[in-house]
């Protein structure tokens, strides 16, 4: 979910300006990324309805846009910036690291990478190849304070001791983050950069190796950066991608709306005013400025992005909700068979259902009564509802509806109330048992019009089968 954030962020401010969308994926960790992941990535993208001006499956001038198909391109910068001097082999351990690392915390100065092979005589470099080291390479970080302005956080600085040499390539020759994503920002002409917090620290790093980049004639500009806010889960922890409630994919088969998602997440860190919560895709793009987005944590709150998600499917013309809902009617979600479903009693239903549902999915066991033989009984429904004197009660409803107009929802309510009545009940405690024996379950979509729906002959038979259950 962090990850969608940060691209509506990136999709939204470029809409805005006008500007060149780039979708780039960051495939280089073989062991984690697949053929499967990356078509699950678009597949995504697509569904949240994002478009992008270069990238895959769209082209571009800087192509290719899969990083793992660039692998030629980093080696040979990784090459230039050794050759001009950026950039040094490193042939420290991974063990003389951390020992060194230690006794700089004991001493208490900063742990980062000490500058141990930053000049190494000939002599050492022949030693340590004899030894069988294989290095990896080093950017050479200037002895200078880098100071930038982030587009969320204002002016920041990071002085020399706090920001050491860091590593681009590793030992086996592969590019790491460091190095691919400053050198593709640079070649295919980035000018803006939204991205998660936990990058800011690489930041004055990058920006280090961007300006040497352009002394090499490989960058023309340092691209203007924002970091976005943390998206806090629950106990006020970060939302890692580990947690459930971070995967995309959950939200997508609980029936959220991409519209309701979006509008929602837009809502951590940014607002379009104080007293609208609920608004569509466009009113953000025309509203969104990267200046407005505040730099504390966000708390991601489910109950809230339900409700908002609710909004947007009362917003649906009635024609397209019932079409999103199609997935939720059938296998494997539907507990009925596909030749019981009705098309004509779900177009009836639909537009009372829609004014009840927080997402999608719930559609299913709300309008199950409708497509089987008998009701699923919740048995807390029961407990709850077929109190003492509820045998006496469903005789005199069934006796009032055999004789009301089921046309009209109003004459069946008129004949529930009237049952209730004669019982000395009122109306919502009256209609609970009768509910029940048709739905199975206390909380539903609106009673009588689930009755004229269901029909006469189905929902009589429904009340004469839990007086039998009853006297059982």
């Amino acid at each position: 979910m962090g990850l969608v954030r940060t691209a509506l962020f990136n999709w939204a401010f470029a809409r805005h300006h006008q500007g060149t969308l780039v979708f780039r994926i960051e495939d280089t960790d073989a062991a984690r990324d697949s053929e499967e992941s990356y078509n699950q990535l678009l597949d995504a993208m697509r569904w949240l309805g994002f478009d992008w001006d270069e990238g895959p499956e769209v082209g571009g001038p800087h192509a290719p846009y899969r990083q793992s198909q660039r692998m030629g391109i980093y080696a040979d910068v990784a090459q230039k910036l050794l050759d001009a001097g950026h950039a040094y082999h490193c042939y420290c351990s991974q063990e003389e690291l951390d020992t060194r690392r230690e006794a700089a915390r004991a001493a208490g100065r900063p742990s980062g990478y000490d500058g141990h092979c930053r000049d190494l005589s000939a002599g050492q470099v022949e030693e340590y190849r004899a030894q069988g080291r294989t290095p990896i390479v080093r950017f050479r970080m200037p002895d200078e304070t880098i100071t930038f302005t982030d587009l969320v956080r204002g002016e920041l600085t990071f002085t020399p001791e706090n920001v050491p040499d860091y590593g681009i390539v590793r030992a086996n020759g592969a590019p790491l983050y460091t190095l691919v994503n400053p050198v593709d920002d640079a070649l295919m002409e980035i000018t803006h950069v939204l991205r998660g917090e936990d990058l800011l620290s690489s930041t004055p790093r990058q920006i280090a190796l961007y300006k040497a980049l352009i002394d090499l004639g490989i960058a023309k500009r340092i691209p203007d950066f924002g970091h976005l806010p943390y998206v806090m889960g629950e106990g006020n922890k970060k939302l890692s991608k580990r947690d459930p409630q971070s995967s995309l994919n959950l939200y997508r088969e609980q029936g959220f709306l991409p519209e309701g998602l979006l509008n929602y997440l837009s809502l951590l860190g940014w607002s379009l005013s104080a007293d609208q919560d609920v608004f569509g895709i466009d009113e953000m793009v025309a509203a969104f400025d990267i200046s407005d987005v505040n730099p504390n944590p966000a708390r991601f709150d489910l109950k809230k992005c339900e409700a908002i998600n609710g909004d947007h499917i009362r917003m649906l013309d009635v024609k397209e909700f019932t079409e999103r809902c199609r997935p939720w009617l059938k296998a494997p979600f539907a507990p009925w068979a596909p030749e019981d479903f009705d098309e004509a009693k779900w177009q009836a239903i639909a537009p009372h259902a829609q004014t009840r549902l927080k997402v999608l999915s719930e559609i299913t066991d709300n309008v199950d009564f409708l497509f089987l033989a008998e009701p699923v009984y919740d048995e807390a429904s029961w407990t709850k509802a077929m109190k003492e004197g509820s045998d006496a009660l469903l005789r005199t409803a069934r006796e009032k509806l055999e004789s009301a107009d089921w046309t009209s929802p109003e004459a069946l309510k008129e004949a529930v109330l009237a049952a209730g009545e004669a019982h000395g009940l009122k109306l919502g405690k009256a209609q609970a048992p009768v509910r029940v024996a048709v739905t199975g379950r206390t909380v539903g979509l609106p009673l009588f019009e689930s009755l004229e729906v269901l029909g006469k002959e189905k929902a009589l038979a429904r009340i004469d089968a839990a007086l039998a259950r009853l006297s059982a």
